[in-house]
């Protein structure tokens, strides 16, 4: 019994959906007052959810439906089993095993592969469009981003989010590994499609992207899986990089930082291009990552 409340309500599930939509509030509300503006209300992401998921499910011609309707339920599926393994408010996982950060970074990985694939199944010459760039851009960011969370896990000795957590707690690898960091938040935003990396569903070249051709339910369910991805995303950079996360005190603080820091980042910069997203970020991003790995090991090497 335990269990399933651990899964269906608290720390994952349901909590972990209206954390989602809580960050997302937060997301919109920094935004608007960094660009001078009142910004939404507290419950407006909710009421959006609801009005989606209230609206027509319409199908497009040309689209095969079970892909169409099965990619945003996987989408939302991977991201909420991927919450299972992190540390979320500061209490132990739901659930834990050895290796399980690799297996949690590719479960981060499947919204934006469904993203793909949703906009490729279309006949929409944007929805094509947004997702060539969707799968181009996750081939770009991933790999940085999955070696700035393996940098702490060397030095930690171990692949488990929990043994990574624990080896970290009160000591801030920011400070130690400044360039991973870096990499891990412009990562994060680049697999989020947070501006200035929105590119794939730039809505003033591509409407919506690779979503172009979706409304209601399917909709709702792509941006609910991005909410939660975020949440997970700055769980783990938090708990990597900063010291880990103590309790839910420290759980807030620190992931609400690294949002003021991602929000900044959108304020004062405009969209990229996708080569520019592209082409630069896959040469330096893991260029950067591998070059502190590298010094990190020659370290560890010297102190033995």
């Amino acid at each position: 019994m335990t269990s399933i409340i651990e899964l269906l309500l608290f720390p994952s599930g349901l909590f972990v959906l209206a954390l989602g939509l809580a960050y997302e509030w937060v997301d919109r509300k920094l935004l608007a007052q960094m660009q001078n503006r009142i910004g939404p209300r507290w419950f407006q992401p909710f009421a959006d959810l609801i009005k989606l998921l209230a609206k027509e499910e319409i199908v497009p011609e040309g689209v095969n439906r079970v892909l169409f309707l099965g990619l945003p339920v996987v989408a939302l599926a991977g991201a909420l089993t991927a919450a299972l393994y992190v540390p979320l408010l500061g209490l132990a996982p739901a659930y834990s095993f050895p290796g399980d950060l690799i297996v949690t970074v590719y479960l981060l990985s499947l919204l934006t592969l469904c993203m793909g694939l949703a906009g490729a199944n279309t006949l929409d010459r944007f929805s094509l469009i947004g997702a060539t760039r969707t799968l181009t851009q996750l081939f770009s960011y991933e790999a940085p981003f999955m070696l700035a969370l393996l940098a702490p896990a060397l030095v930690a000795g171990t692949w488990q989010i929990s043994g990574i957590v624990a080896h970290a707690d009160g000591q801030w690898m920011l400070l130690t590994q400044p360039l991973g960091f870096i990499v891990a938040i412009i990562g994060l935003m680049g697999k989020l499609e947070m501006p200035p990396f929105d590119a794939p569903e730039a809505e003033t070249e591509i409407v919506a992207g690779a979503l172009t051709e979706y409304s209601g339910r399917g909709y709702a369910l792509f941006r609910l899986g991005k909410n939660v991805e975020l949440v997970v995303g700055l769980t783990l950079v938090a708990a990597f990089y900063l010291g880990g996360v103590l309790n839910p005190i420290d759980f807030v603080l620190k992931t609400g930082g690294l949002l003021l820091v991602m929000v900044g980042v959108h304020a004062v910069m405009t969209r990229m291009r996708i080569e520019q997203t592209v082409g630069l970020w896959w040469r330096y991003g893991a260029l950067l990552v591998l070059v502190q790995i590298l010094i990190q090991l020659v370290w560890k090497v010297a102190a033995a």
